[in-house]
């Protein structure tokens, strides 16, 4: 259930926030007071999602692109007038393939979308939350990227490099009022599932204790409070939401 006003004058930006853990974060943002800026590859989807959602602002880009998320970062701070918190929810799962089998192209989209897009967005987001003293920076990472899913190898691959690059920069802006955290989630049943084979979807619910998938309210839950002045103590953190699956 949604806190009142927790996020009252606070602005942030959503990746990913078209559908899925994004957009359930985004309009959990805005009802608990954020003005939100939602990211995401299309105009139309971002159209409905804002009408959603309750957000303030969208900006239709592909994250893998420096250029566009400079841009993006310069309208969204200045529509929303500064930036507090950032989500990075985008992502793409990529073909489920052997590595001696995964097409070399899957394998670059995977990475520029998940990594390196990810990367852009966390690092033009620094200088906007410095210059107001503060900042929440959480980053979705995957079960995947502690574990290492067979067949899967760019997706885990890639989150395993979130994990690094988010518990980096949390060293690295640690004696500033900026904290960056991620999460690990097992699978949730979303959109994402549309680009698993049933196989691995099945081998990916094998794994977890509890039974089930995770639900993007339970994520979404766990995001909000890591983005909130609530979590003052943490910072270059995982956090695991994986039905028991975690082992570390």
């Amino acid at each position: 259930m949604p806190y009142a006003n927790r996020f009252q004058g606070r602005k942030a930006i959503v990746t990913g926030g078209a559908s899925g853990i994004g957009l359930c974060v985004a309009a959990r943002l805005a009802a608990e007071g954020a003005a939100v800026s939602l990211w995401d590859l299309s105009a139309e989807a971002l159209s409905q999602a804002k009408a959603a959602s309750g957000a303030a602002d969208t900006q239709a880009l592909d994250v893998a692109d420096p250029a566009r998320v400079a841009a993006a970062m310069q309208a969204s701070v200045a529509a929303l007038g500064g930036l507090d918190v950032l989500v990075c929810s985008a992502g793409i799962t990529g073909p489920n393939a052997t590595v001696r089998d995964y097409p070399v192209e899957a394998w670059q989209r995977v990475i520029e979308v998940n990594l390196n897009g990810l990367f852009y967005c966390n690092r033009a987001a620094v200088p906007a939350m410095e210059a107001g003293g503060y900042g929440r920076i959480v980053n979705v990472a995957s079960i995947a990227g502690k574990e290492g899913n067979p067949n899967a190898s760019a997706y885990s691959a890639s989150k395993a490099g979130v994990i690094g690059l988010t518990k980096s920069l949390g060293k690295e802006l640690a004696q500033t009022g900026i904290r960056v955290n991620c999460v690990t989630p097992a699978a949730v049943r979303t959109a994402i599932f549309d680009q698993m084979t049933q196989q691995h979807i099945e081998f990916m619910l094998s794994k977890i204790p509890l039974g089930r998938f995770g639900s993007i309210e339970e994520i979404a839950a766990l995001i909000c409070w890591l983005a909130s002045e609530e979590a003052s103590f943490s910072t270059g953190a995982v956090f695991d939401l994986s039905g028991g699956r975690a082992t570390y």
